[in-house]
């Protein structure tokens, strides 16, 4: 008789030890409107950026000024802007907006066809079912919903490289829920789409490289799930489980409030510009004993951390993840698969001045040297100069789970 092998899923309440934790970590309140208004001089300028930014990544936004300090973390303001500049900035971005939608609705008969066949179809299936349960959205006939359409349609005018990709709409719709101005929210978003890394086009490249450094950090952080990717081979490694994390921002895997917090820890680029991949990274930590434990198959992965959604907690994760990073900081030498994680960094990844050494992992088929200057520990005779067979990582970095 054939034995019918049931799969065992919990959801898990798991803490986190205070040892485990950035020391910082609890430093910093939630910025509300009187700390905002202490890092503006009397001009409105931003004094402090670096620690504007660091305040925002450990303690987060108040929901009452997301809609005065996203423009900043998105790039639409200049930290060393006046007030009087930005109102000068957003009176000409408005204009230059407006001019942006005139382009659209004046295309030609011909251009308009092949503009709803590609962007516009898509976009107005989506915008009618983004974010319908949050009140700035619900109703019928509701114009935040139309304006988000107008934002989107605009938007693949501007940027016909880009154009409409399926999500898009659940990127700009808490941007214009908070941000409110029809213009603002268009020009923050594209800030967001130019200047934010963990917002992942579908294009292969792109996304290959944010999964590559993932799996890098996996090889660092939690060795046994790594090796459990691997012994399952490609189909393991491309860890479908993640996708929809990387793609959408972990907006589906967590209540808004959640997952916003987590969209300002990134973008306030506090110490990486890739935070999101040790989000990434904190949620295999915490939740994915049960797939290395019970052994499960790259579509029982996908069932596993899909049952999870809404179910993690999304405060305990981004307090490991921060603890990850600090981890990261304190390497005395990193891999060369990640030495480009923090290269365009600004201030603070490593402020003391002190940068890591590069070990290579040997993984460099089209090179006799790794291009990256990473050297082997400790090469064995038969290796030489030859970097291509680097130490394993085990024996090199050892991470607190």
């Amino acid at each position: 008789t054939d034995v019918k092998t049931c799969m065992q899923f919990s959801i898990r309440r798991p803490k986190l030890p205070s040892s485990e934790t950035h020391p910082e970590e609890n430093a910093y309140k939630r910025l509300d409107v009187s700390g905002w208004l202490r890092h503006l001089n009397k001009a409105g300028q931003v004094e402090e950026e670096y620690k504007l930014r660091k305040a925002i990544f450990f303690g987060g936004i108040d929901v009452s000024i997301r809609g005065e300090v996203w423009p900043f973390l998105l790039r639409y303001y200049s930290y060393e802007s006046t007030s009087e500049e930005r109102e000068a900035l957003r009176i000409a971005k408005r204009e230059e907006y407006f001019q942006i939608q005139q382009k659209r609705v004046s295309l030609a008969p011909e251009e308009q066809k092949a503009f709803w066949r590609n962007v516009q179809f898509t976009v107005d299936k989506d915008v009618v079912r983004t974010d319908r349960s949050n009140q700035f959205f619900r109703g019928e006939n509701n114009p935040n919903v139309e304006t988000m359409r107008r934002i989107l349609l605009n938007y693949a005018v501007y940027n016909p490289a880009i154009g409409y990709s399926q999500g898009m709409s659940d990127l700009v719709a808490p941007i214009l829920a908070e941000v409110l101005d029809e213009s603002d929210t268009f020009w923050c978003f594209v800030g967001l789409m130019q200047n934010t890394i963990f917002i992942s086009s579908p294009r292969d490249d792109d996304m290959e490289k944010q999964l590559m450094y993932l799996r890098e950090l996996l090889r660092l952080m939690h060795v046994r799930f790594y090796q459990h990717l691997a012994s399952l081979g490609e189909d393991g490694l491309q860890m479908l489980f993640c996708h929809r994390w990387i793609l959408l921002c972990f907006k589906r895997e967590f209540p808004d409030a959640e997952a916003l917090r987590m969209w300002e820890a990134c973008w306030a680029h506090y110490q990486t510009d890739y935070f999101h991949l040790f989000i990434c990274v904190a949620i295999v930590v915490i939740y994915g004993d049960d797939v290395i434990e019970q052994q499960l198959a790259t579509d029982q992965m996908l069932l596993h951390f899909g049952n999870l959604t809404m179910h993690m907690n999304g405060e305990l994760i981004l307090r490991k993840a921060r603890s990850l990073l600090y981890q990261f900081h304190l390497l005395p030498r990193i891999p060369c698969s990640l030495h480009d994680l923090c290269k365009l960094c600004g201030t603070g990844m490593w402020d003391s001045g002190y940068i890591p050494a590069v070990e290579c992992t040997g993984n460099h088929p089209d090179s006799d040297s790794c291009p990256y200057g990473g050297m082997v520990d400790e090469p064995s005779p038969k290796s030489g100069n030859d970097c291509r067979r680097g130490l394993k990582t085990r024996e090199v970095f050892a991470f607190r789970k």
